[in-house]
């Protein structure tokens, strides 16, 4: 896997912004497969050609990015991509819901050439795209621990003591380096808990598991502002 290029969908309204886009990643080695200008183009592109990232517009005509999300995650068919959600604003309630639906994260319109491969990279290993200090301020200003929900993963009965309190601290936007010096672990021992996580809660990635611990009251908004 580690040989092949990393293979892409860019769904936008903006010709300019696809064009951009494409240009960029295929000059750092990455496949630009399809391009859509709104939802519904988004998921036939996905369905037709299989990539390992979408690069997902919020606000587009019709089927907007959300939605369009929403439906390449919950298609049974095959493994689905990464997808990352693309904003003029970085505190939208549109991106949280999209990482509650599954996005494994989100970047600004206006990122960095560099910044913007090294984000199609990231993801595509399985990690998720998290800037702490935005994220956290994402999941405290919109999340709903009183919200109904029927999704089996709120459930955090099953993790242990130690997977729970890493859980916590990931929530209040901890890296892996962070946890371990944190918790005395070595890094890799950081990861397998995890990665437990993950497979217990049945989440895609680190995203999801913050926008869980939030929702179900492990952690409380603006309990992370005062974490020493």
């Amino acid at each position: 896997m580690s040989g092949q290029p990393v293979r892409v969908v860019v769904a936008d309204d903006q010709a300019l912004v696809r064009g951009g886009f494409r240009l960029i990643l295929e000059s750092e080695g990455i496949e630009v497969v399809a391009e859509a200008e709104d939802g519904e183009r988004a998921v036939s592109a996905v369905r037709r050609t299989g990539p390992d990232v979408v690069l997902m517009d919020i606000r587009m005509p019709g089927l907007d990015g959300l939605e369009a999300t929403r439906r390449i995650l919950a298609d049974p068919a095959g493994q689905p991509p990464r997808i990352i959600m693309l904003t003029t604003f970085d505190l939208d309630h549109y991106v949280y819901a999209a990482m509650a639906a599954g996005a494994s994260g989100f970047l600004l319109k206006d990122v960095t050439p560099e910044h913007l491969a090294a984000a199609v990279r990231l993801v595509r290993t399985g990690d998720a795209l998290l800037a702490p200090a935005i994220t956290r301020r994402l999941v405290e200003r919109f999340a709903r621990p009183d919200a109904p929900t029927a999704a089996p993963h709120r459930e955090l009965g099953t993790l242990t003591p130690r997977e729970l309190e890493v859980t916590a601290l990931l929530a209040r936007g901890l890296s892996n380096a962070e946890l371990a010096a944190r918790l005395r672990l070595s890094e890799a021992t950081v990861k397998t808990h995890v990665a437990r996580i993950l497979g217990k809660l049945g989440l895609r990635d680190r995203a999801q598991v913050v926008v869980a611990a939030y929702e179900t009251g492990l952690v409380s908004v603006g309990s992370a502002a005062r974490e020493p």
